[in-house]
């Protein structure tokens, strides 16, 4: 459903229940039916609909809306109820019952989402709509294979042979696509290949019964390798090795065949193992409970700028957000979506504060688990800025530092319960930039993930080596990041577009992110049954 480009993350399936919904009349019940909308440019574009059920006051549709996930979006939905009468399927004409707006972020988070119908902004009377959601999984898994041979023809005069095996997939067209080469096993007719991995998409399309052509050879030097024998194969006789049997094929040359009398075949291929790798998507993790903990940290160096100014960085407009806030907000009000508590630690850092001058101190003096929102961390910061003399330097270690705490003790737990996004607003290049390298690279081994995005017209040239995306970034003493979890973008390049398509650049590669930390650790994410499914999701 997306203008971008980019492919969706995935693709999830709703459905949607209705419960109590009001009587039209007292001699009948409605014949309900529910439109699903999806915001686009500012219009409610209609998606789908369900089927009418008749005489309903408490339907459950069949029909079930598929739609793409992108969690760099805010992909705003809305649930139109309607009461259709049994001479005509028109909404038209029908009978409006009340509407439900949500985040398609907030269904995939709580997995089943209820909230009451509301009609011209009050509630239904005791009508709720219920959307549940769950991941369209695709053939993301992956097989591992650990092929040998024995006595496989000898095509060598003065040696034995030097085997290896190719596997191709049998297209719906009848193409061959290659999905696998074995290395060469020199001067052996009896070889042992390596154990290798493959997707099951690459190898059969998802389809266990998908004819396999797998062909082996004896590698010669000059690229003119010697044909030995074929054998074809499917993932479904392949499986037959995942309980620690062996599958055994006969590795046939037709040439051979037709000519040799007392031909019976030219080695025997042994499937030794057969394993089953399920990798995890994002989705996975975030339905198993996984929360995603957000945290700002703010620049109030002097370079910003007098806020009283209006050529300040931090100058509060009546009308039209600085950058600062733009950035906040753009990014924060996707994050909000996958954090129950919705309370956001917001710190500052380069101000010279009443107390004492530090570093790392909280943007809202009340502050105890965070503020409530990203309107509440909004709030914070424009409340705090008349109080605040803006200073230096700008050092952004600490607060890697302090995520990185938290960060620690939810990676002792061993489970996949909180991830960690830190949003770092500054206008300017860092000046601690080797204790801010040395951060990074520990906080890489952490369930964290780090997203900076430069403010304002400086050269942000030198910020360019924390993103990993050029290289690997090394701290100081060239200990390498474990994973690339850095993006950095300046401001102005999304000056004259939307906030949106900031938000979208810098959060895409954290669905990876988060799955490649815990698929590292070997943490699987939680099953429904596994964690309190009843948790209380603050609106």
């Amino acid at each position: 459903m997306s203008d971008d480009s980019l492919p969706c993350l995935a693709k999830v399936e709703l459905r949607v229940t209705c419960k109590g919904i009001s009587d039209r009349d007292a001699l009948s019940k409605p014949d309900p039916c529910v439109l699903i909308k999806m915001q686009s440019h500012g219009q409610w574009l209609e998606v789908d609909r369900t089927e009418v059920i008749r005489s309903s006051i408490s339907p459950t549709f069949s029909k079930v809306f598929t739609v793409d996930f992108y969690f760099e979006e805010v992909q705003r939905l809305r649930y139109e109820l309607y009461d259709i009468s049994s001479n005509h399927n028109g909404i038209k004409e029908a009978d409006f019952l009340g509407a439900m707006e949500c985040t398609l972020g907030q269904i995939v988070s709580q997995r089943k989402l209820t909230k009451p119908l509301l009609k011209q902004g009050s509630t239904v009377s005791k009508s709720f709509i219920m959307v549940t959601a769950e991941e369209l999984t695709g053939n993301d898994d992956y097989v591992e294979l650990s092929f040998s041979a024995r006595k496989l023809d000898d095509k060598d005069f003065f040696s034995k042979s030097d085997p290896f095996l190719e596997i191709f997939r049998m297209n719906d067209d009848d193409t061959l696509q290659l999905v696998h080469r074995t290395e060469t096993v020199m001067n052996n007719l009896n070889p042992v290949w390596k154990t290798f991995k493959t997707s099951l998409n690459s190898l059969c399309s998802g389809d266990h019964d998908r004819p396999l052509k797998c062909t082996v050879w004896d590698w010669d030097s000059n690229g003119k390798h010697d044909y030995i024998g074929e054998y074809q194969a499917t993932f479904k006789e392949m499986r037959g090795a995942m309980d620690g049997r062996q599958v055994q094929w006969e590795c046939i040359n037709p040439k051979y065949q037709i000519k040799k009398k007392n031909y019976k075949n030219s080695g025997i291929v042994i499937l030794n193992q057969c394993k089953i790798i399920k990798m995890h998507s994002f989705l996975d993790y975030i339905m198993g409970g996984c929360q995603i903990q957000f945290t700002v940290a703010i620049d109030f160096t002097a370079s910003n700028g007098d806020p009283h100014n209006s050529c300040s960085l931090h100058y509060i407009h009546p009308y039209q957000p600085n950058e600062y806030l733009k950035a906040l907000v753009a990014v924060g009000e996707i994050c909000q979506d996958y954090d129950s508590d919705k309370m956001f630690p917001a710190f500052g850092f380069g101000a010279q504060i009443p107390v004492t001058v530090c570093v790392l101190f909280c943007v809202f003096p009340t502050y105890v688990y965070g503020c409530a929102g990203i309107q509440g961390v909004v709030e914070a910061y424009q409340t705090c800025l008349p109080k605040l003399q803006l200073y230096g330097p700008t050092n952004i270690a600490p607060i890697i530092q302090k995520v990185a705490s938290s960060a620690s003790q939810e990676m002792h737990t061993k489970e996949a319960m909180q991830y960690f996004i830190l949003l770092i607003l500054t206008d300017g290049v860092i000046t601690d930039m080797a204790d801010t390298r040395e951060a990074i690279v520990q906080a890489s081994h952490l369930p964290m993930s780090i997203i900076i995005v430069g403010v304002g017209s400086a050269d942000f040239s030198d910020m360019q080596m924390l993103d990993g995306d050029d290289g690997i970034l090394r701290s100081p003493k060239g200990e390498p990041c474990l994973r690339d979890i850095v993006q950095f973008v300046p401001f102005r390049n999304f000056k004259h577009g939307s906030p949106a398509e900031l938000a979208k650049t810098v959060l895409a590669e954290v669905p990876n992110q988060v799955v490649d930390y815990y698929n590292n650790k070997g943490i699987k994410p939680k099953v429904p049954s596994e964690f309190e499914s009843s948790r209380t999701f603050a609106p």
